[in-house]
């Protein structure tokens, strides 16, 4: 059973969660940062952070990240 998880935010802690709780979840990402938007939609870390890097690269991780949710 996979939840989806929404984290807030791609700074040390929301990045370092968000990779972790992918791995087995589902996780949306939301930031207001583009650059750290598309650096996670694009398997780059936005952070100084060897292992954040090589889960990025890595491991296979249900992850993407949002800069704006879709209005309704």
């Amino acid at each position: 059973y996979q939840l989806k998880i929404l984290v807030i935010g791609l700074g040390y802690v929301g990045t370092a969660n968000a990779i972790l709780l992918s791995s087995k979840n589902k996780v949306v990402c939301f930031d207001l940062d583009e650059n750290k938007v598309n650096k996670i939609n694009n398997k780059i870390s936005p952070i100084e952070d060897k292992q954040v890097s090589e889960y990025l690269s890595n491991k296979d991780l249900n992850i993407k990240a949002v800069s704006q949710f879709p209005h309704d």
